[in-house]
């Protein structure tokens, strides 16, 4: 598939949909406050700082472990910042969101029968938290965590440990995520079809891959014939 908005799927040729979490199911706006600003207000509070000067204190610690699995390990920064950021994160529960016609899309892969994955490289812990308040776990076959493959998906050798995993045809599978990092691993091994999402935050504006095709929603993967029923919800 070329680059440029509204990709046209054929469904016939796709058996298995990998799905990443954050930005892509799930409004990035939550993790974007949680780590930009709740953390760093909590952070000045403990180390006498002000809000920015946390702020530009956690941006570079968190720029030094970008891409790794420690970056999304809520353990690993409860110890670097003496914070229990697992309470921190259930204290905002309330901001997680799903975006708009998620559900939608996944039922309509169900009704299509194709096998499901959350792929994430968010911490377990994260995980039940966002699972517990979106409800949206029963909908996936698997779901899992990158601590469980042992490496972050921006790893080209990520994708060669969950095809052995999962046990699924990568010229027949779909995998949308909001960073083209990812993208770009899962593309070097191989994944047929590859989308970027474009609007991970609602809060921010949308940006589309000059290399992947893109979307803003779901519902623009989904057929035309089947999207009037959806839009009349």
């Amino acid at each position: 598939m070329k680059p440029g908005r509204n990709p046209v799927m054929d469904w016939s040729k796709i058996d298995t949909v990998l799905l990443d979490m954050d930005g892509t199911l799930l409004d990035k706006h939550f993790d974007d406050y949680f780590w930009e600003q709740y953390v760093p207000e909590h952070y000045s509070l403990e180390h006498d700082l002000t809000v920015e000067e946390a702020r530009k204190e956690l941006l570079r610690r968190y720029r030094q472990v970008e891409d790794t699995l420690e970056w999304t390990d809520l353990d690993y920064w409860s110890v670097q910042l003496g914070l229990d950021l697992p309470d921190l994160k259930a204290r905002l529960a309330h901001l997680i969101d799903v975006h708009p016609f998620v559900v939608d899309f996944l039922r309509f892969c169900r009704g299509r029968g194709k096998h499901i994955h959350l792929v994430t490289n968010a911490h377990w812990k994260t995980l039940g938290i966002k699972l517990a308040k979106t409800e949206i776990g029963s909908l996936f076959d698997r779901i899992v965590c990158a601590e469980e493959v042992g490496l972050a998906k921006e790893e080209v050798l990520f994708w060669q440990r969950l095809e052995e995993m999962l046990k699924f045809d990568r010229t027949r599978t779909l995998l949308a995520d909001d960073t083209e990092k990812v993208l770009f691993a899962a593309d070097r091994h191989g994944i047929a079809q590859l989308i970027f999402v474009a609007r991970p935050s609602s809060r921010k504006p949308l940006t589309f891959s000059r290399r992947y095709p893109s979307i803003e929603y779901f519902i623009e993967l989904i057929p035309e014939s089947e999207r009037r029923n959806i839009r009349e919800k």
